[in-house]
């Protein structure tokens, strides 16, 4: 009986079991990075005539951030509003709503970076432009006025090349949330996921 212990021993054993499979499956940030530049690449297609990728200049970035504000869910109080300058505010104001500064920081990092994955030359970027960070400044200066929530300066480094937005103050809804989504994607027309806008 001794030795029937050996039998019960399972005889496929071979040793540790072999490593999962790499997934191939996109990270977040790759997946939403696809998505924005698709986006972009609709917006311009439907401006009239459409713009070629190569002619894209900064202007037509700036163009496409103000468009995306009427997707927006960040409450931006104007200067007239009673509740200018409330980071909490007490009741709904007809204020509009807007694209979080943070948001759009990000927006732009991610599509800074398709831009030239796709193969458009680095020296050339329309969205590492002086005036697209002149912009971004200003939009988050006036929404740390008119929110009452100031936004801190991000430390250098850390980010991976897609930008990282920083700065609380950002909360969606017209409620007072002091943090937000910096990496939500703008996909209003639904577009596909697939990289399809390179430079010839």
């Amino acid at each position: 009986m001794e030795g029937s212990s050996s039998s019960s021993t399972p005889q496929n054993y071979v040793g540790t079991p072999p490593p999962p499979p790499t997934s191939t499956t996109p990270s977040r940030y790759e997946s939403q990075k696809r998505r924005d530049w698709n986006t972009f690449g609709q917006y311009l297609r439907n401006q009239h005539p459409p713009v070629p990728l190569p002619h894209c200049t900064s202007h037509h970035v700036l163009d496409f951030l103000r468009y995306l504000d009427q997707f927006g869910k960040t409450k931006v109080h104007v200067p007239g509003c009673m509740f200018y300058g409330q980071p909490e505010p007490p009741a709904p104001c007809p204020c509009p709503l807007r694209q979080a500064w943070g948001s759009l920081d990000a927006l732009i990092g991610r599509l800074r970076a398709a831009y030239e994955e796709n193969g458009g030359p680095p020296e050339t970027n329309p969205f590492a432009g002086s005036a697209i960070r002149v912009y971004l400044r200003e939009v988050r200066e006036c929404q740390a006025k008119a929110r009452g929530i100031p936004y801190k300066k991000k430390k250098k480094g850390g980010g991976r090349g897609g930008g990282g937005g920083g700065g609380g103050g950002g909360g969606s809804g017209s409620g007072s949330g002091s943090g937000e989504d910096h990496s939500s994607s703008f996909s209003p027309d639904g577009s596909s996921t697939s990289m399809m806008m390179r430079f010839s």
